[in-house]
């Protein structure tokens, strides 16, 4: 059973920090950490490190133990639902991933939703979505001004078409309350999309889990 994509709006939704999500269609789990892993900026090249099933507590228990901080490390949790595959980042992810462009080489779909809910400048909730290399949408989720853009970017057609269903739904809407605005946004793209998350599975369940480690 699939849940969608606008539980992800609530209050520490995945884990302390906000969130970093990425679906894949046409990739297996396996081929999604990996490319994610080599798009990492600023440190080494990473390789992939099985660690078995865990939740995301013990996923960030076994980070505290293993790096001393989770926050000095990242992990993925992965998993499928319906046609998408996807990966839930723990510890450091902030400001560490490259745009997932290349994720998405060969013919792939590849959806990133990412909020840094405590990060204090603040920053919006994000989407993007990239079919073999190419920008089909991206905007910040308040589709406000506040993050250097407003609106819909992307290819023509599509980010019109996903534009003009977040105006039939008042968007952007400066009175209305921004958790909200980020909840209704996230049914839009998911619906646009056809995206879908187990929110069970990902909150409380199991799943197995990758460290992300320098090579």
């Amino acid at each position: 059973m699939t849940d969608g994509t606008t539980w992800l709006a609530a209050p520490q939704s995945v884990a302390f920090g906000g969130y970093h999500v990425v679906l894949a269609r046409g990739l297996s789990s396996e081929e999604l950490a990996d490319r994610l892993a080599a798009t990492l900026l600023y440190k080494a090249d990473h390789v992939v490190v099985a660690v078995g099933e865990h939740t995301g507590d013990s996923l960030l228990e076994l980070m505290d133990d293993t790096y001393d901080d989770a926050f000095d490390g990242i992990g993925l949790r992965l998993g499928r639902a319906d046609d998408w595959t996807y990966a839930v980042a723990y510890g450091g992810w902030q400001g560490e991933f490259g745009p997932p462009a290349q994720v998405s080489r060969n013919g792939a779909h590849v959806c990133l939703l990412e909020y840094e809910e405590e990060n204090g400048k603040p920053v919006p909730p994000q989407f993007e979505y990239f079919h073999d290399g190419r920008l089909l949408s991206a905007c910040n989720l308040h589709l406000d001004a506040s993050w250097g853009y407003q609106g819909v970017d992307g290819e023509p057609g599509t980010a019109a078409r996903l534009q003009q269903m977040l105006t039939v739904a008042g968007l952007p809407d400066p009175e209305r309350d921004e958790r909200e605005v980020h909840r209704t946004a996230l049914g839009i793209v998911e619906k646009f999309f056809g995206l879908s998350l187990p929110k069970d599975r990902i909150v409380s369940g199991t799943l197995p889990a990758v460290l992300l480690e320098p090579a």
